[in-house]
């Protein structure tokens, strides 16, 4: 596989070339009274099952089948796969190019991710990187640790959200034939991706318990996956280092980065969000980032952008909090 280097020499965009993943600074918040908190109830008690069940199939998961563990972790990879190198980084950021059938590959893992379909997943992520921590962004950094992690689901959405989420393009999406596949067939995806497929093959293939195999690499499996990708929105805006902006609330967070896949420098990555990569450190701590490497050395993806080294430590020096001298 080709290194950090060659892949560099691909692109060498400057810091402020991409379109609708860099911050919009001439957003300016409404003034006046904020818009009242909508609770969901029905997207709440959703929610609560949800996790009591995962506890419930934590519970259970020491009496499960050696099998169904590592069952488990391929359904944990290749969902969260989907989630990290599928609608965040192929989709949302365009950072690579992916052929045919890593595309429908990732599609499906997306839909064992049970995290809205692609289109849908991709538009609040740039609605995000436009308009991080103002009103304009889905999980908004700045109401605090529960809002950005799970709350900004319970509630009826900002109107702004709304408002600039219908104005971004998304023409590269709609002309995606397997995007809008999945769009039109999403419920029935997730119910074969994310909950008849984890069951079922423990099931049929090693004689697990229908009961254990739903809960854990079932339930459990899906929520962890979830709460993987909200700490992204949550812990990784909140704590850790900002060696490339200092102004900015993304973090370097570790815990982040192991849980995510690799989606834990943040702080990179809301400075140079086109870098297929999402750090300066290659596959070092980043599955995602080996696996796209791995996939463009089977011919199956090609083009990953990435940032020159010059360009990261000038920026670094630039607008960094001063850590990135000890490692970043």
């Amino acid at each position: 596989m080709p290194d950090r280097e060659i892949k560099s020499s691909i692109w060498h965009p400057e810091p402020d070339t991409a379109e609708d993943d860099v911050f919009d600074h001439t957003y300016k918040e409404k003034e006046g009274p904020k818009p009242p908190t909508i609770i969901v109830w029905r997207n709440v008690i959703l929610m609560s099952f949800l996790h009591l069940g995962a506890l419930y199939g934590l519970f259970l998961f020491p009496s499960a089948r050696p099998l169904t563990w590592i069952w488990f972790f391929v359904c944990y990879l290749f969902s969260g796969l989907g989630i990290t190198a599928g609608v965040h980084r192929l989709w949302s950021h365009r950072s690579y190019k992916a052929s045919l059938p890593l595309r429908i590959f990732l599609a499906l893992g997306n839909s064992m991710a049970f995290q809205n379909d692609l289109y849908e997943w991709s538009r609040d992520h740039r609605v995000h990187h436009k308009y991080s921590e103002t009103d304009a962004d889905p999980h908004n950094a700045v109401r605090g640790f529960f809002f950005s992690h799970i709350g900004w689901l319970l509630v009826r959405k900002h109107p702004d959200v709304i408002e600039k989420g219908s104005k971004l393009d998304l023409s590269d999406l709609k002309a995606e034939k397997v995007v809008m596949f999945q769009k039109r067939h999403y419920k029935l995806s997730v119910l074969l991706m994310c909950f008849f497929m984890p069951t079922f093959v423990p099931w049929y293939m090693w004689g697990e318990s229908l009961w254990v195999a739903y809960f854990v690499p079932g339930l459990l499996r899906y929520v962890l996956v979830l709460n993987a990708t909200w700490l992204v929105n949550s812990a990784a805006h909140m704590w850790g280092n900002r060696p490339y902006d200092g102004s900015i609330y993304p973090r370097q967070n570790g815990f982040v980065t192991f849980g995510a896949l690799g989606e834990g420098f943040h702080n990179y990555h809301h400075t140079f969000p086109f870098d297929y990569a999402t750090s300066e450190f290659g596959c070092k701590f980043n599955l995602t980032t080996c696996f796209i490497d791995f996939m463009c050395f089977l011919g199956l993806a090609s083009e990953p952008k990435c940032v020159s080294k010059e360009t990261v430590l000038a920026r670094a020096q630039r607008t960094g909090d001063g850590s990135h001298q000890t490692g970043g």
